[in-house]
Formats: structure tokens, C-alpha cells, sequence
């Protein structure tokens, strides 16, 4: 079976239990994909399988994009992403993947998706540093900080916590329960918050660490 399918966050809303109880949801609009490449162990050294998601018009595309989105015959896509599959040889090139096919309610997924990205930030909202004293003319509030080695190693060690970019990067909750999956629209509900703002892609796959 294939192991994952591309998605678009729509939001966040609640749903209630059978028993009442208020469950916050993320929604999000999988599928459906098209199958746009096989990769087998014999031609790439991996069985994988290519899907296009979101359909764009063809001629914002170039040529050898379209040459590439031929072959499965469903005009062009802006997102393409590659998922593991076992039994490759069940699907052939431009055949659809639904919501419906992968998941169901109950099931534990990853999703990977592009965090917010909030610019260049101090260590203060970056790393959570406490900062100086906020009184009495210390002059040091948000700074960070002696950074420097002394004699030895005279440098400042890689990895070191500074200011810089925040967000943006590529980030994956692990072990997020499906709600519930309604396939006539394409929407599958996904307790809690998932990574990045609203209308971003989102990948969602069977969850790793769930036990078999």
C-alpha cells in the first residue's frame, strides 16, 4: 500500500465526541493525487511513487514539466512529492490516490509541512533566554550575551544559540490521530494543530513509530 498522501491545510475548527467532549481539529484537503512516476529497484534503485497535487494551467509550465506530466495525462501539477510504496506493481502511472484509500478514523499519522516563518529574531523569542534585569540601568535586557571562547579554542563553537532566522523549515509532528475522513469532499480531520499557516501543502503519512 502506499504510505502517504499530499494535502492542503484549510484550518482549524472543533468537533464534539459521542460523549460530548470538545475535540480541535486542523482540516485538511488530501488529495486527491495523481500517480505522475513510478520508481522501481530495477530503473532507480527504490520503489517509490510520484504524486502531483494541485492542478496548474499549462501554460504556466514549462516544456519539459509538461513532457514530464504527459504521460499520466492529467495536465500539470504545482506540488510534487515522492512516497514510499510496497506493492509497487498494483498502481500504474496517472491512476488517482483519495483520502479514503490511505487512511481512516483512528489511525495515527505523521505530517510534514513547512513551519511559519517569523524572520530574523533575538535569542530571547528564538531560544528562550531570559534576558537581563529589567531595572536599575543594567543596559543589558534582550542581548545575548558573551559568546567567545577564551585562550583555548579562541573561537566560537558551531551550533551555537544566536539570533537569526526563525520558522520557515521543514518540521514533522509524529503521532497525530485522524478524527475523521469525510472522501466526498476530501477532507480528513486531524486532532490538534499541524505545521504551517492555512492553504500550505502538507504531507501526511501512516505514523513510524506505531506499533504493528
Amino acid at each position: 500500500m502506499i504510505q502517504g498522501i499530499l494535502g492542503k491545510k484549510l484550518g482549524m475548527t472543533q468537533v464534539f465526541s459521542a460523549d460530548g467532549s470538545r475535540i480541535p481539529v486542523t482540516i485538511v484537503e488530501a488529495g486527491p493525487c495523481t500517480i505522475v512516476q513510478k520508481k522501481t529497484e530495477a530503473t532507480d534503485g527504490y520503489n517509490a511513487l510520484q504524486l502531483g497535487f494541485m492542478t496548474k494551467k499549462s501554460h504556466r509550465t514549462n516544456k519539459p514539466m509538461m513532457g514530464h506530466f504527459k504521460t499520466a495525462g492529467q495536465g500539470a501539477f504545482s506540488c510534487l512529492r515522492e512516497v514510499a510504496a510496497d506493492n509497487i506493481d498494483d498502481y500504474a502511472v496517472g491512476d488517482q490516490i483519495t483520502c479514503d484509500i490511505l487512511l481512516k478514523e483512528g489511525d495515527i499519522v505523521d505530517i510534514t509541512g513547512t513551519s511559519k516563518g517569523k524572520g530574523f529574531q533575538g535569542v530571547i523569542k528564538r531560544w528562550g533566554f531570559s534576558g537581563g534585569r529589567a531595572s536599575h540601568g543594567s543596559k543589558f535586557h534582550r542581548a545575548p550575551g558573551a559568546i567567545g571562547m577564551s585562550a583555548w579554542p579562541a573561537k566560537v563553537f558551531k551550533g551555537k544559540k544566536m539570533p537569526g532566522q526563525l520558522g520557515n523549515e521543514r518540521v514533522t509532528l509524529q503521532n497525530l490521530e485522524i478524527v475523521e475522513v469525510r472522501p466526498e469532499q476530501n477532507l480528513v480531520l486531524i486532532k490538534g494543530a499541524i505545521p504551517g499557516p492555512n492553504q500550505s501543502v502538507v504531507l501526511i503519512r501512516k505514523g513510524a513509530k506505531v506499533k504493528k
